[in-house]
């Protein structure tokens, strides 16, 4: 579903390549978010830090060939679905709140594999809910999450697990996270955990 914008530009956003096809838009950007990938995880250390530079620069990876917006917060209000995220108006601060209180808090170590789940389905939710950026954030937030598995010694989260029969479940957790109820969020994660 694409989002609602109150001055709503069509269905394919303005991109540096050009492309009026949306096939074709979407092409660039799974490509994109795959180069993306592969650079972040062959970074990846023991003092990999996740935090707002690192969002943006994932962001900037991912999308930087396709949109001038890439690497930024976003400077439009959206919804979907008839949720609205928070204000654009508010996202610079809304976003040091988020690196202060969520990302700052992460441990460089997980001793435990059920609290690097909880902290992971904490940052996800909270980032889906503050939707930072114009465009990507639920790749964003899912390649964030892959990389926070990986820098612990796990594999990639197996996102293809919540399918279309629980897409919905999926979105409810991420409006229960905007609550502060986390365990729709957490068994999300639980279920699709790298075995």
């Amino acid at each position: 579903m694409k989002y609602e914008l109150p001055d709503d530009q069509g269905e394919v956003l303005p991109n540096l390549l050009g492309l009026t096809e949306q096939r074709a838009v979407e092409l660039a950007e799974a490509e994109g978010f795959l180069r993306a990938e592969i650079t972040l995880y062959d970074e990846l250390d023991d003092g990999t830090a996740f935090d707002l530079g690192y969002l943006r620069r994932m962001h900037q990876l991912a999308l930087g060939h396709l949109y001038a917006f890439a690497g930024k917060w976003r400077e439009v209000n959206l919804s979907k679905g008839g949720f609205n995220f928070p204000s654009a108006k508010f996202l610079v601060a809304t976003m040091r709140e988020f690196e202060q209180g969520v990302l700052k808090e992460l441990p460089d170590i997980y001793e435990d594999r059920d609290a690097l789940i909880r902290d992971i389905a904490h940052v996800h939710g909270e980032l889906l809910f503050i939707h930072p950026f114009r465009e990507g954030n639920g790749r964003t937030a899912r390649l964030l999450a892959d990389m926070m598995a990986q820098k612990q010694g796990y594999g990639k989260l197996q996102w293809e697990r919540i399918g279309r029969v629980r897409f919905d479940e999926y979105v409810q957790a991420v409006q229960q996270a905007a609550l502060n109820n986390r365990p729709p969020m957490e068994d999300i994660i639980r279920s699709v955990f790298p075995d």
